[in-house]
């Protein structure tokens, strides 16, 4: 796999593992990453040989998640105050896009192991539940974050989260936008367990995944595929009913003020216009 800006794959045996890389700092989300995501993750489903994947951040923090600054100016006709079907219909394309880089790495027939460490935010909460094992090193901290700055969370996180830490701890997280920290995390079940630093997370994830690469591969895949079958139309159409209601109510004043903010480093004042 070659030419990737914002992810980084290495293998070691039946084990490969993905990096997030950025380049935006705390691996902010950004075209590239959205880009390379389901490419990467369908060329791992693609080859036998690999049989488990760790999936990682690059530096001090899982991610930042969106990088609001390099997606919103192509966003920014589509989310106008005036945008009419035209604009909101091709916005409704982007947010699908989105959600299908995601999706790719949750239909990865081969399991996928998160190991966290510092920050992760918004977009990176939505991949890391689209993953089958989450673990965290003691610093991480881990938020739903999209309500503080105006959006309804569209990429997964309010479909998959149930099914992981229950209705009460998502509401909770979704509607505040709260941070948590590690220990809250193993508390509700959005992560497994928690180590002392990244490098103790990322060996604890190594190992996991080679316990599960040493397992018969076509069982393997068939425990996953049993085991979607429990959620998969409940996520599909919670997709598909969030990207039409944000394509339809997302553009707003409070969005323009918040991204507004966010640029200042200042908080918003949202109006509920």
């Amino acid at each position: 796999m070659t030419d990737l800006v914002s992810l980084k794959v290495d293998r070691a045996g039946a084990v490969a593992e993905v990096t997030l890389l950025g380049p935006s700092k705390g691996n902010a989300m950004g075209p590239d990453f959205w880009r390379e995501l389901p490419l990467v993750f369908s060329e791992l489903d693609a080859d036998p040989q690999v049989r488990a994947i760790v999936l990682t951040g690059g530096g001090a923090n899982f991610s930042y998640g969106l990088d609001l600054p390099a997606m919103m100016g192509g966003w920014a006709p589509m989310l106008s105050g005036d945008a009419l079907a035209g604009p909101r219909t091709e916005f409704l394309k982007e947010i699908r896009k989105l959600q299908a880089s995601v999706s790719a790495v949750a239909d990865c027939r081969t399991p996928v192991i998160a190991a966290v460490s510092g920050w992760c935010i918004g977009g990176g909460v939505d991949v890391i539940a689209a993953v089958d094992v989450r673990l965290a090193s003691a610093d991480a901290k881990f938020s739903v974050r999209e309500a503080k700055v105006a959006i309804v969370a569209d990429l997964g996180s309010l479909q998959r989260l149930a099914g992981i830490i229950g209705e009460g701890h998502l509401r909770e997280l979704a509607l505040t936008g709260k941070d948590i920290d590690a220990a809250r995390a193993e508390k509700i079940g959005l992560v497994n367990d928690v180590y002392p630093d990244q490098e103790a997370v990322l060996a604890a994830a190594r190992a996991l995944a080679g316990e599960i690469a040493a397992n018969p591969p076509l069982v393997v895949q068939g425990v996953k595929d049993v085991l979607a079958l429990n959620t998969s139309q409940r996520i599909t159409d919670g997709l598909r009913y969030v990207s039409s209601w944000n394509a339809a109510f997302l553009p707003s004043k409070d969005l323009g003020e918040a991204v507004q903010a966010f640029l200042e480093r200042r908080q918003p004042d949202f109006k509920g216009e």
